[in-house]
């Protein structure tokens, strides 16, 4: 970048406010992005990040205010890119496909293989060793691929540079060292005169990246400081929630009941146990916890009485069904017990709901809206009360945390815990090792197969990390 990008903001916001209609989703902020910086945008689920990102990017007009972006005529050329949360890759085409969508410059003969080799470099750039093929549709790909496609179509040239790039939960679906290589460009990239606005929740990761930090609460900006003025406990205070860090309290087998599954790579499981899958992102994992779910709901017994239930981390591809309101989406699992002579009770399910969006703190006014006028952690908090709704003994969890804010990470944890003393058992796949800390028993998975299983005192990240990189002895 030349040296004239650094003479003046990237970005500037006054003033800004957003409402739609009687609800103001920001309150007059004022922000400035220079080049070289990395500003952490930080908040709980629903604090406005998401509505002043997509002011940002010009994907929404303020209300109220100016915005302006000095190196464009129109903001489609001003260098601004945003990396969205919710993967927004067209499943049905390549990933060299899905970087002409947003590549004008990709036409005529041959765009094909311009395609393959400006996306396969982008791609090499920030994830060396990635066996990503370009010309592969995405539908094929694990939701880490997918991922790390999305980002590589953020920072690649696409017939201009990147001056900003805004990434939402980037790291929310891969592993630790993928997400390292992830970090490591981005500090290459701002230090050679580009800027991120970096939205996470892992909040080591903000420390680790960012060189300022801006706490968002009901619309508002409420903190602006350069990120070696907070600490962990100062960051959390001001996000308004001092989450308890939950310290598991593990049972071991005589505290626990009879073993209610077995499968054939080796996972058991005993009645109120949570079992941890852990291991490398795309190393069978997922797959294990799809063979298990399926084989125990596919019989005709299983829609009386569920013998699972499933808490997507995918929510666009297994979880969320966006046409239908919130009340519809987190009621759907348990409309067959509360059906009265073959009738849905619209009463008994709007309690259920009810009752569910107080106890997991669903932040809406109006349970009847879609379900895609929510936040991306709201609407897992929905899967997370439509699994825990029904009867079923059992929890499978894909990676279930995904784009969930800390205060509510310790709130679900704890509920977890509290179903799990009352004798329901959980699968639990996440590839954050905090979270697979949580829990009774883990299998580490390595080249599909179970390369440990840990348990007691063995259960912590240091152990997890030898047996993700390492086969262990039996």
């Amino acid at each position: 970048m030349s040296r004239d990008n650094h003479r003046q903001p990237v970005v500037t916001l006054t003033g800004v406010s957003k409402s739609f209609g009687p609800v103001k989703a920001l309150d007059d902020i004022d922000l400035t992005l220079s080049p070289g910086e990395c500003l952490g945008l930080v908040g709980h689920n629903g604090a406005g990040k998401s509505t002043l990102v997509n002011l940002i990017n010009g994907t929404l007009k303020p209300t109220h205010g100016e915005i302006h972006t000095p190196y464009a005529r129109n903001r489609r050329d001003s260098g601004i890119r945003s990396v969205f949360q919710e993967l927004s890759l067209c499943p049905n085409l390549s990933v060299a496909e899905n970087l002409r969508i947003c590549h004008g410059g990709l036409s005529g003969p041959g765009w094909r293989t311009r395609a393959r080799e400006e996306i396969g470099a982008s791609l090499s750039r920030i994830f060396p060793g990635h066996d990503i093929d370009p010309n592969a549709e995405v539908d094929t790909l694990s939701i880490a691929q997918r991922q790390m496609v999305e980002i590589a179509i953020g920072f690649a040239p696409r017939g201009s540079e990147a001056r900003l790039v805004i990434l939402d939960e980037p790291t929310s679906s891969l592993d630790a060292g993928i997400a390292g290589q992830l970090l490591e460009h981005i500090q290459r990239f701002c230090d050679d005169g580009g800027a991120v606005i970096f939205i996470s929740h892992m909040l080591g990761e903000i420390f680790q990246v960012t060189n300022r930090i801006v706490v968002m609460k009901d619309g508002r900006m409420v903190e602006d400081r350069a990120t070696e003025a907070f600490c962990h406990a100062s960051l959390v205070e001001a996000m308004g929630h001092v989450a308890q860090q939950a310290h598991a309290t593990r049972r071991t087998a005589e505290m626990l009941g009879d073993e209610v599954l077995t499968s054939p790579e080796g996972i058991s499981a005993r009645r109120g146990e949570i079992v941890g899958l852990s291991g490398l992102a795309g190393h069978g994992q997922a797959e294990a916890l799809a063979r298990l779910y399926l084989d125990s709901t596919s019989g005709w017994s299983a829609r009386r009485e569920p013998a699972m239930a499933f808490v997507a981390g995918d929510r666009p591809r297994d979880g969320v069904l966006p046409l239908w309101s919130i009340l519809r989406n987190a009621s759907i699992s348990t409309l067959n017990a509360a059906a009265r002579w073959g009738m849905v009770d619209r009463r008994a399910e709007a309690a259920t709901a009810a009752d569910w969006q107080q106890r997991i703190g669903i932040r809406t006014n109006d349970l009847g809206n879609t379900i895609t006028s929510l936040s991306g952690g709201n609407q897992q908090k929905v899967l997370f009360a439509r699994a825990l709704a029904t009867s079923a003994p059992i929890v499978v969890m894909d990676d279930p945390m995904r784009g969930v804010d800390v205060g509510t990470k310790q709130d679900v944890y704890a509920m977890i815990r509290a179903e799990a003393a009352q004798g329901r058992t959980f699968l639990w796949y996440s590839t954050e090792t905090e979270e697979v800390c949580q829990c009774d028993r883990v299998f580490v998975f390595r080249n599909g197969t179970i390369s440990a299983e840990l348990s007691g005192a063995e259960v912590n990240e240091e152990r997890i990390l030898a047996a993700s990189f390492e086969m262990q002895e039996n």
